[in-house]
């Protein structure tokens, strides 16, 4: 039995798949940091106006991935036995779904920002700034939702780099509209944080736009037409139902536990949440090198169990566990040492600065948990098609220890931030156990794709 597999297959499709999807994500999350860090210079305030106005933004994050998780983990299966007719039947779907979802939340936080806002703090300066932004930014939603789950049919079938374009186009776009409205440049007013929300709309529109654009004109390996989107379910509906709603309750499950996370961390002072934007920043820029190669990971998986060859695919989980372990080390250490020099990019008090670095070290240990199991369980558990497994995992640990024990060391014993944090960082450490087990006993591996798809793809 090799622990480290002799297969170059993997470590190659691992890094060229990764390579696109880790850049991706790096320039998506880099726009949200030169949000971030543009609205920095505005104050403590605008920071955490903006934190709070990207609560609807998370939930609706949350959503989009679970079902964006679900297409990609039954469309992936598909792509081992060349369905292509499945996967534009089960993209249609979950596009319908998600742009729906979307449409709502804009409405709402565009009619009750106020409402909202008071979920997760009562500081009433930071409630006003959040309203600013929120009541542009909600306009989003809709094509967040259409360029997101286009990305994930492209991913499915290993088409990656047109997600990096879009991600570059998109920096860009963003940044430039950034300086000139944040700060009122090229003779335009200074429209602060509302400048911010205009910003990523129209980056959104861009990326929406690209997207449709790429996928019915340029995309030869699917070949989507217009009438593709109107396509009925039939039977895959209910695959999508069946397989996709442990996947969406798990990201449901998260989006709980951020915005319970958010509440209790808006319960600290304004200080705190600044620290807690800032902290995280860091650890999610870090972390996306992570979520590429755990992607990759997923895909390869979905195209292994789909193809029936399970044998390797235990052999690449072996060798996957160890890679991420190491990586997870690395990412924790890095995390660490770079605790200062990042702060210092901030244009913030003493206090907010001590604060932000008692987070960082507490990030900077779960990021060593982090990178194993939480990549391990998505790419291989979730992606090989044991899909409630982690759906389960994750509720028992956010109800049962995360949110609790919060709680507890905030309203009982009265914890510094740092303590209160590390309780909401703690399920990283503690689900390694869960995951070792798990994931080596490879009952995981389950073949999730309909015999039957061909004869109706043949009556189509």
């Amino acid at each position: 039995m090799r622990i480290m597999t002799r297969d170059r297959e993997f470590y190659k499709s691992l890094i060229l798949l990764a390579i696109p999807i880790a850049l991706q994500n790096f320039i998506s999350y880099a726009v949200n940091f030169a949000d971030n860090l543009m609205i920095g210079q505005l104050g403590e305030y605008a920071i955490s106006g903006v934190y709070m106005g990207n609560q609807v933004q998370t939930l609706l994050q949350y959503v989009v991935n679970g079902i964006g998780q679900a297409l990609l983990i039954l469309s992936a299966q598909y792509w081992g036995k060349r369905d292509t007719f499945s996967i534009r039947r089960l993209t249609s779907m979950c596009l319908r779904i998600s742009t729906i979802i979307g449409i709502i939340l804009s409405v709402s936080a565009f009619l009750f920002p106020a409402e909202i806002t008071r979920i997760f703090t009562k500081d009433e300066e930071v409630i006003r700034h959040t309203v600013m932004y929120l009541r542009i930014v909600c306009w989003s939603y809709f094509f967040f939702c259409i360029s997101q789950l286009l990305i994930n049919a492209m991913r499915s079938v290993e088409t990656v780099r047109i997600g990096l374009v879009i991600s570059i186009i998109t920096l860009f776009v963003n940044i430039s509209l950034n300086y000139i409205l944040i700060f009122g440049k090229l003779g335009l007013p200074a429209l602060g944080i509302q400048g911010a929300a205009i910003a990523t709309l129209i980056s959104r529109f861009v990326e929406a736009a690209v997207m449709v654009i790429y996928v019915f004109f340029i995309d030869k390996k699917l070949g989507f037409k217009l009438k593709d989107f109107l396509l009925p379910g039939g039977k895959l509906f209910k695959d999508l139902l069946r397989y996709g709603a442990p996947v969406l309750g798990g990201q449901v499950v998260w989006a709980i536990n951020s915005l319970a996370q958010s509440a209790i961390i808006g319960r600290m002072s304004a200080e705190a949440i600044a620290s807690v934007s800032v902290a995280g920043n860091l650890n999610t820029l870090l972390f996306m090198v992570v979520l590429g190669l755990s992607a990759a990971l997923g895909i390869i998986t979905g195209k292994m169990v789909g193809a029936g060859k399970y044998e390797l695919m235990k052999e690449y989980a072996r060798t996957a566990q160890v890679l991420f372990a190491a990586i997870g080390v690395f990412m924790g250490t890095l995390l660490f040492l770079l605790r200062g020099p990042f702060l210092t990019l901030y244009d913030l008090a003493p206090d907010t600065i001590s604060v932000a670095k008692q987070f960082l070290t507490v990030l900077s240990i779960a990021m060593i948990g982090r990178c194993y199991q939480a990549t391990c369980l998505s790419g291989l558990v979730k992606a090989g098609g044991d899909v409630s497994f982690v759906f389960k995992n994750d509720t028992i640990f956010v109800f049962l220890v995360v949110l609790p024990s919060a709680i507890i060391a905030q309203r009982i014993f009265h914890a510094p931030s740092w303590v209160v944090y590390a309780c909401l960082m703690s399920d990283q450490i503690l689900k390694c156990f869960v995951a070792i087990w798990k994931i080596n006993s490879f009952n995981w591996i389950k073949n999730l794709t309909r015999s039957d798809s061909e004869s109706e793809t043949n009556k189509a």
